[in-house]
């Protein structure tokens, strides 16, 4: 059952499952009672009349019909599953939507059990385990708090961290270095970026380029000259996934070896041998004593929990090991939460009152349709990699507009017309893709393409907790060129 919907309404959907739930009494009344704390308030919530599935349709454009469907499917199919990608995070409500997938799921019991769970589908092959290594500002690895005193004297006696760093301080999220560079000139002077390329990625890229142009000193790790490397002081040339060893981390916390198939190219290395050769040399050898892949993901297991008991033989396995795995003779952990909630003080799952809030930017007179944006079947990312590909390339050349066929014709748009798209942050010169495909109202762009960023026009609001950008909802308009 395919449902379209006005991309921001996600929590009056989920909320209105969940009253849809409660009024048919296909709640998980024993799941909800043993294991999940604060449901009486999260009850009151959803039970208000703005969430009956007639007003949800009103906000969300999903028919009344499909949602009861859709809801009852869910809730009485003995196991399911939610799976989510960024359509749900990249909102400055993302936090909320992804509590609000948790209620859904705890309500029913959809937790701990073979084809149940809140899957996250990560927007890259390893992201998982980045986080899981401590690519957060907030935490060391395994989610080991960096404002924790334990954690921090830990991790200090472990690295020899040298003296004066002492404060156990949260760092800057990505978003929020940007932000702090337009707005604080002189705070934040240089910037390391690896694999990453803000220059297309990033929302407004309008004020992400004013931002990086007041570095001081810029250096970008990566693989090939990306727009963002263009614009660096030092570019230091890394190995991509098949000219090196180590280990990825899928969405299933299934820790995987990845192993070397080829010498990388010119005087490429791997990203552990890039790090440790400038630490080198800026006088820190002996914090980073490894002479092989197996030597850092030996350290990593020494210090993070979720990974204690595993080894480069132990996940030299075709299975792998899924972690938590604790002790060398722990099997891994395929089902999360099988017992209980094992991060909370008593084990029961949090339920929390989510309240629909629409996006920070909504049609309008001037503006008057949803922008979203996201990814196409033949490219991945910036593009860095896939546009480099020929075959792939001639599948997709370049970027589009999808509008639906009859908002294209009030606006006298034909098929793979040059219109122009215009948010509050700029305009570019795009193709327009007409299809019935997607829902009256509501554009979207892939962003994966230089010559027609998407992200020109994306907003930079974020979500207050997650620091994410609203990647996935905006107010934008489309004009024919001639008439421009």
């Amino acid at each position: 059952l395919y449902m379209a919907f006005r991309s921001g309404s996600d929590v009056a959907i989920f909320n209105g499952m969940m009253q849809e739930i409660i009024k048919n009494g296909w709640e998980d009344k024993d799941f909800v009672a043993n294991r999940t704390n604060d449901y009486e308030a999260m009850k009151e919530e959803v039970m208000k009349p703005e969430y009956s599935l007639e007003n949800v349709e009103k906000i969300s454009g999903i028919p009344a019909d499909q949602l009861k469907q859709a809801t009852e499917w869910y809730a009485t199919s003995g196991a399911s599953s939610l799976l989510f990608s960024m359509g749900i995070t990249q909102h400055t409500t993302g936090v909320d939507n992804v509590k609000s997938i948790a209620n859904l799921a705890m309500l029913t019991g959809n937790i701990g059990r073979p084809g149940t769970g809140v899957n996250p589908l990560r927007g890259q092959n390893n992201v998982q385990g980045a986080c899981d290594m401590g690519c957060l500002p907030v935490v060391f690895t395994g989610y080991q708090k960096v404002i924790d005193e334990a954690a921090h004297k830990k991790f200090a006696d472990a690295w020899g961290f040298p003296d004066g760093i002492s404060a156990a301080e949260n760092g800057y999220e990505v978003t929020i270095m940007l932000k702090t560079l337009n707005e604080k000139p002189g705070e934040l002077k240089g910037m390391y970026i690896m694999g990453e390329n803000p220059m297309l990625s990033d929302a407004n890229l309008s004020h992400v380029k004013e931002a990086i142009e007041k570095l001081e000193f810029l250096v970008v790790q990566d693989i090939f000259m990306t727009e963002t490397a263009e614009m660096a002081d030092v570019v230091l040339p890394a190995a991509c996934f098949a000219e090196k060893d180590g280990t990825q981390t899928s969405t299933e916390r299934r820790v995987q070896r990845l192993r070397k198939a080829q010498d990388a190219p010119g005087e490429a290395r791997g990203d552990w041998e890039i790090i440790a050769g400038l630490a080198a040399k800026m006088g820190y050898a002996a914090q980073f004593p490894w002479q092989n892949a197996e030597d850092v993901f030996t350290e990593l297991a020494q210090l993070t929990p979720q990974y204690a008991g595993m080894s480069y033989d132990r996940v030299n396995k075709p299975e792998a090991l899924q972690w938590p795995c604790p002790a060398a003779d722990h099997p891994g952990t395929p089902i999360l939460h099988g017992a209980s909630f094992g991060a909370m003080p008593d084990g029961k799952g949090l339920m929390t009152a989510i309240s629909y809030k629409p996006a920070a930017e909504v049609p309008d007179a001037e503006y008057p349709f949803i922008l979203t944006t996201g990814r196409t079947l033949f490219h991945w990312h910036t593009g860095g990699m896939t546009r480099r590909s020929s075959t792939l390339d001639s599948e997709v050349p370049t970027g589009w507009i999808e509008i639906n066929v009859d908002d294209a014709k009030d606006l006298g748009i034909a098929d793979n017309e040059l219109i122009i798209a215009k948010t509050r942050r700029g305009e570019i010169k795009v193709p327009a893709r007409v299809t019935k495909d997607i829902m009256q109202g509501v554009m979207f762009m892939p962003f994966h393409f230089a010559e027609c960023a998407a992200n020109v026009l994306t907003n930079d609001a974020l979500d207050p907790v997650s620091k994410i950008p609203e990647f996935k909802a905006c107010a934008v308009t489309v004009e024919k060129i001639q008439e421009a």
